[in-house]
């Protein structure tokens, strides 16, 4: 196999978030070889070109699809699949949809919780915990509150087009007139706009020259009352007039109604929608969206989950797992717009939200005032610096990080906190798996996991986890006692602690002294007949991974007990 060359196969199946495995035969070799094609269906049959070649890795660039999956069950619903790869797995059933997410999910729970030595009694490849499945988006289109259209053309030097990125391109833009995932309303106002443009002659920015002047078109609607925000962004390059556009657009007829249309002045170099200044062309620059009874102000550039009638059932769900909080401290970390933090304020002592958008924080101190809550402290800065500056200790914490995780020096600091329970809210699920298991090694267990669709007919999907501290009565003593121990010599060459400092300076691991005892035990070392032993029969006891256990054994060979 080599780079270039142009191969078929099938897709086995998809890892998340949108990784085919294709395994092909080759003539050397004794094994097939594995292939990662991204952006492909379970089943299809397809033709792909070599464009990354490792020792351990091979990578194919999806050139054509020769026969659909026998679960692609439906035509597509719109015009530009599959060129835009916004939801490519609109042509499987829903149900299939979300048997694969969750499958993509669990998969990578149960080996990272495996790693972390979470597994069943006498059988270490079985992961012990519960997965509660999935739960789908109450609407599977039209199910999106916000959309970032660009400004651009299809093919170079072609007409103006209003829309979604061709997939795998940074530049070709589809005009995506009749996209399902938002509501018709805001294709009916893409519509417009866009035909206004072309009759106008009005250029779009180019992001390499830098020049020209139509650069985004956002679009928010509220799911509760259908309140909807039009913010057109431009550069400074022209000068133009809209009263035409705000006419057109505000004779459309609409379900909803427009509440606000504004012009954006963006002159920044990136390719991101924000703003230098905002010029109100009608109405307002906020509408009110309601989220389990509470009320919320969203302006332009809100942080807010995208699904409105998905984000309760999220919400719905991490309450759930939190349980009563009642004359509880809570610490929402990574609280964006104060969301979660507001839920739980009326069943709490007091609830501390933590965010590093500035902005955010703001509209979280806002949304307080306007929801009557006094017992909402919201704090602006990097979770890794304010936690050492809040004097108030939490008796529960919830994780709701971006996207990448949670900065493994922060999740130190969480650990150190030694709350009974934590939950943990990712929408990642390959960033909360290396998250976890920074978490077990700390001394957490998880309980719980259930997944939650916010994002039909793409690779997205939340995953809420219960997570519970060790304890004593359901787990492993740890109390040393010398009676108990009838200490050998040789286990006196060395304490606990010494070879836990040992491993962590030579191999960078942190090891519990569960797993210490459990080495010692392979390794012919006597230990106390009670030391690190279940109270009870059912107990869930991790059991020591096998990189550790390397590292233990040469501590114990570094000190002569082996």
């Amino acid at each position: 196999m080599k780079k270039g060359e142009i191969l078929e196969g099938i897709i086995e199946n998809i890892e998340f978030p949108n990784k085919g495995i294709v395994w092909v035969k080759e003539e050397a070799a004794e094994e097939p070889v594995r292939v990662i094609v991204k952006n492909g269906m379970p089943g299809q049959k397809v033709r792909f070109q070599i464009n990354k070649k490792r020792k351990n890795r091979c990578e194919g660039r999806l050139l054509e699809v020769l026969e659909k999956s026998e679960k692609e069950t439906r035509e597509p619903v719109c015009d530009e699949f599959p060129a835009c790869g916004g939801c490519m797995y609109q042509t499987m059933a829903y149900e299939e949809q979300l048997a694969m997410k969750a499958g993509q999910v669990q998969t990578l729970i149960e080996e990272a919780l495996i790693r972390g030595g979470q597994v069943k009694a006498g059988a270490p490849d079985q992961a012990d915990y519960i997965f509660e499945g999935i739960q789908g988006s109450p609407l599977e289109f039209g199910y999106r509150n916000k959309m970032e259209f660009s400004f651009g053309d299809a093919v170079k030097d072609g007409p103006l087009t209003l829309g979604l990125h061709k997939k795998g391109s940074t530049y070709d833009v589809l005009t995506t007139g009749d996209c399902k995932i938002v509501h018709e309303d805001f294709t009916k106002i893409l519509t417009a706009v866009l035909a206004y443009c072309q009759e106008q002659q009005l250029s779009y920015y180019r992001k390499m020259s830098h020049q020209g002047y139509l650069r985004h078109l956002l679009v928010r609607r509220a799911q509760t009352t259908g309140d909807i925000l039009v913010n057109l962004v431009t550069s400074s390059q022209i000068k133009h007039d809209f009263t035409e556009l705000v006419r057109r657009l505000l004779s459309l007829e609409l379900e909803g109604h427009i509440t606000g249309i504004l012009h954006i002045i963006n002159d920044s170099l990136a390719d991101v929608v924000q703003s230098d200044e905002t010029r109100i062309l009608y109405g307002k620059d906020y509408f009110y969206e309601t989220i389990l009874g509470l009320k919320f102000k969203i302006t332009p550039f809100s942080f807010f989950q995208t699904n409105s009638l998905g984000a309760e059932m999220l919400y719905s769900a991490a309450r759930s797992y939190i349980g009563d909080t009642k004359d509880m401290t809570v610490f929402d970390l990574y609280s964006g717009t104060g969301t979660i933090a507001q839920i739980l304020a009326d069943v709490s002592k007091k609830v501390i939200g933590v965010e590093i958008v500035e902005e955010a924080v703001e509209a979280a101190k806002e949304n307080a005032v306007l929801n009557h809550l006094d017992n909402c402290h919201f704090i602006a800065g990097d979770v890794l610096k304010v936690l050492d500056d809040v004097e108030e200790k939490p008796d529960f914490i919830v994780l709701d990080p971006p996207r990448d995780g949670i900065h493994p020096k922060a999740l130190e600091k969480i650990i150190q906190y030694q709350v009974p329970k934590m939950v943990y809210i990712s929408c990642k699920p390959s960033s909360l798996a290396r998250d976890l298991e920074a978490l077990l090694a700390g001394g957490y267990c998880v309980e719980r996991v259930r997944c939650i669709d916010m994002f039909p007919g793409t690779v997205h999907v939340e995953t809420v986890v219960l997570l519970s501290q060790q304890k004593p009565d359901d787990t492993i003593e740890i109390d040393l006692d010398l009676d108990e121990l009838d200490a050998t010599s040789a286990e006196l060459k060395a304490t606990y602690q010494e070879i836990k400092d040992y491993v962590l300076k030579e191999f960078g691991l942190k090891v519990s002294s569960l797993y210490i005892s459990q080495v010692k035990r392979k390794c012919g070392i006597e230990v106390g007949e009670n030391y690190n032993l279940p109270k009870s029969e059912n107990a869930r006891v991790p059991q020591c991974p096998k990189e550790k256990e390397d590292a233990i054994k040469a501590a114990l060979k570094y000190y002569a007990m082996i």
